[in-house]
């Protein structure tokens, strides 16, 4: 019974759905009946397990009667009535027998939908789009799956083993009210339920907006404190504990003014409640006392309408308590099912073809990209990168070279123009089989919070440890991992923070060999690592390039020197193409990096060269 005090919170800041929106909210229900057919013969079965309990229920007052009538002067009795004093024991238990059983034949259906359910969600973020990843907020979205996966518990069990038993009960105990009393015991208690329904439904349905702004505000909490803890080091840079702590503090508070709000109207609903119930049982119990001082009703009488109207009452009771359980499961899943409604922005096309395996072309055909249609990215780019070649792509920061990687990744679709691979518009591709052929050593490498051997088998997780070996001392850092204590198990922290940026790099150089790809992308592969680990891996990630088709993207140009094609660009447009040589006669552009970045080599090494 969840009223959601004491809730942590901690989803999005999004504005309240709209009226529209909140009807949708019931679509939930039928996204779940699927799973439900699934174990049509579970879902029966538990069902017939919960009507044998609410029979047994109501049987307990009616056989209670009876023995308190046994029991009576009036009857004089000369035995105890064992049969039913027996029978009375036996629909006891069965009510609770009945029960543990249709929970425990429908345990599985509501597992396995939580578990179908959630499995999709997890899909389908993992096919969005690059450009939704970027703008997501990690707390929130996974807040929102928390409480969606949460909220299919909910209703599959309220829905069916509370709305269900509370109507069956209902329609069981208005049998007995009509057939054994007179009209006036029914029509107060039919008045009393409508009473209650119309009065449960109105106020739930006012206190729905303030749950959802405790939701929202929850999750903006969540959000907030996970974006904080992730960036824990810039953090502690510019010495801002106090000023995240202030910015936390700030949602906190907006929460905590309307859980405050949320408590009392829950409070005003309660009350209200059990002032209708406690006017219709005080009511009913006043005539059935003129009933057995009228000596129309005996005294097992009185017994069996206090026992019907606390059998219908208690689970009425919790019924206001479920209607606003379902109703903020319904709001928590359909949350989570408009995760699935974000639109795949790149999606295979009907028919796409698999890549061949085996070496592969690249070419860029008059590429114009933008990730903002306000500010174009690139220019009519257009190059080719020959089966075996390497192509270096050198330019300032911001000038687009990063851009190009994701491109040939398909994580966005260019804007005019075509990338190729093996003469192939990759837009006619799977994506699966593209990206499978391309193994990338990025410039930030991101880690899983794991071991070191499951950052580098991730490349490729049917390898074996052998193979997980030899690519680490590859890429030169086997001798590393076994000075740790615990050598490949050690655990790299959150995003690889235990490890230093040159580590991780190698981790990724590692990781990329043993993928064992196509096409290799190195975005600036070696800008973490110091001179001296560079030129030993320089020599490997040359050695690993030969037979593969690559493209380097690179800073430092004396990493490129052996490219067989160097373009270099600006703004978005390559302004100059040609090999290291051929690009220093021309003495543009190129010529003058190369001769500044010579100036900046050779200032750092004076201070040594002066001690010797």
């Amino acid at each position: 019974m969840a009223h959601g005090r004491g809730s942590a919170a901690l989803s999005v800041d999004a504005e309240p759905p709209a009226r529209g929106a909140r009807r949708n909210e019931w679509r939930a229900v039928g996204m779940l009946l699927p799973y439900l057919w699934e174990y049509k013969w579970r879902v029966l079965i538990a069902l017939t397990f919960l009507a044998s309990a609410k029979v047994a229920n109501v049987g307990v007052p009616l056989v209670l009667k009876s023995v308190v009538d046994a029991l009576s002067p009036e009857q004089q009795v000369l035995a105890l009535p064992l049969a039913l004093l027996v029978a009375y024991g036996a629909l006891r238990l069965s009510t609770v027998l009945f029960a543990e059983l249709r929970d425990v034949v429908f345990v599985r259906v509501t597992q396995r939908a939580i578990r179908r359910v959630a499995l999709t969600v997890f899909r389908h973020l993992h096919s969005l789009s690059l450009r939704f990843h970027l703008e997501r907020q990690t707390g929130g979205v996974s807040r929102d799956i928390e409480r969606g996966t949460r909220g299919i518990s909910t209703l599959l069990s309220y829905m069916l083993f509370s709305i269900i038993p509370v109507i069956l009960e209902f329609s069981l105990v208005a049998a007995v009210l009509l057939t054994r009393f007179d009209w006036r015991f029914a029509a107060i208690t039919f008045s009393a339920v409508a009473i209650y329904l119309f009065f449960t439904v109105s106020v739930t349905e006012w206190r729905m907006d303030i749950r959802r702004r405790v939701n929202e505000l929850d999750s903006k909490a969540n959000t907030r404190a996970v974006d904080s803890l992730l960036n824990y080091e810039t953090v502690k840079y510019f010495n801002n504990e106090e000023y995240e702590a202030r910015r936390y503090d700030d949602n906190l508070q907006k929460y905590e003014t309307v859980a405050v709000k949320n408590e009392v109207s829950l409070g005003l609903l309660n009350v209200g409640q059990s002032c209708v119930i406690a006017i219709a049982v005080t009511l009913l119990m006043v005539l059935a006392a003129q009933g057995v001082v009228a000596k129309t009703l005996t005294l097992g009488d009185l017994v069996l309408i206090n026992g019907l109207l606390i059998q219908l009452y208690i689970p009425l009771n919790f019924l206001g308590v479920v209607y606003r359980e379902i109703k903020q499961a319904l709001i928590d899943t359909d949350r989570m099912f408009r995760l699935l409604e974000e639109n795949r922005e790149i999606q295979d096309s009907p028919g796409a073809a698999t890549l061949a395996p085996g070496k592969a072309s690249i070419g860029f055909e008059h590429v114009d990209f933008s990730y903002d249609p306000k500010r174009q990215i690139l220019f009519d780019v257009s190059f080719d990168v020959p089966a075996g070649s390497k192509v270096a792509v050198v330019g300032h920061s911001g000038a687009g070279k990063s851009t190009l990687a994701r491109l040939l990744y398909r994580f966005y679709d260019v804007s005019r123009g075509a990338v190729m691979v093996n003469g192939s518009d990759i837009r006619a591709l799977q994506q699966g089989s593209l990206r499978g052929a391309i193994g990338i050593v990025p410039q930030d490498t991101v880690l899983f919070n794991d071991s070191i051997y499951y950052n580098i088998q991730y490349g490729r997780p049917e390898a074996t440890r052998a193979e997980v070996i030899e690519a680490a001392r590859a890429a030169r850092i086997h001798d590393f991992i076994e000075s740790l204590p615990d050598k490949y198990e050690a655990r790299v922290g959150e995003r690889g923070l235990k490890l230093s940026g040159g580590e991780k790099q190698r981790v990724a150089i590692a990781r990329a060999i043993l993928k064992k790809p196509s096409i290799l992308i190195f975005d600036e592969a070696t800008s973490a690592l110091d001179s001296e680990t560079e030129k030993s891996i320089q020599a490997e990630l040359a050695r690993i390039a030969r037979g593969h088709t690559t493209l380097v993207i690179a800073h430092r140009l004396s990493t490129v020197m052996d490219a067989d094609q160097i373009l270099v660009m600006d703004a978005g447009r390559i302004i100059e193409r040609g090999s290291h040589r051929e690009l220093l006669e021309r003495n543009g552009a190129y010529a003058q990096m190369w001769a500044l970045q010579q100036q900046e080599e050779a200032s750092q090494r004076s201070p040594a060269q002066l001690i010797a």
